[in-house]
């Protein structure tokens, strides 16, 4: 490798590292290459590892994911909206059974949806 080759490569290698900050002092007074934090290359690998085991994920799962929410709220507060009118024609109750049972199809559906999303998160 020749001195010109040498010197690109260390000019990739310096303005690919993070600039020095209050946060990391730059190391041999260089203010482009900053000292190594111990916790801070530990952060670094946390989120490569992580990227690396979600790879596959891509953004047809996170849509797929979006309606399994939507739906998971949306059809338990249907059926409560449709017990609770079918409450209302049948026995006529002095309050409003129509509007609780909405409350708790909701109430179950985002039960259902915190399940689903904890379940595919992998923090069972």
């Amino acid at each position: 490798m020749d001195s010109g080759e040498r010197r690109h490569s260390e000019e990739q290698r310096r303005s690919a590292a993070l600039p020095a900050s209050d946060d990391h002092p730059a190391v041999d007074g260089d203010p482009q290459r900053p000292a190594l934090d111990p916790q801070l290359i530990g952060h670094k690998e946390q989120r490569k590892l992580k990227a690396r085991r979600e790879q596959g994920r891509s953004v047809w799962y996170n849509l797929g994911m979006f309606g399994l929410v939507g739906w998971s709220i949306a059809i338990p507060t249907l059926i409560g909206i449709a017990v609770g009118m079918w409450i209302d024609r049948t026995w006529h109750p002095p309050f409003s059974c129509t509007l609780m049972c909405l409350f708790v199809g909701v109430v179950v559906g985002c039960w259902i949806a915190w399940y689903w999303i904890k379940r595919e998160s992998g923090h069972e």
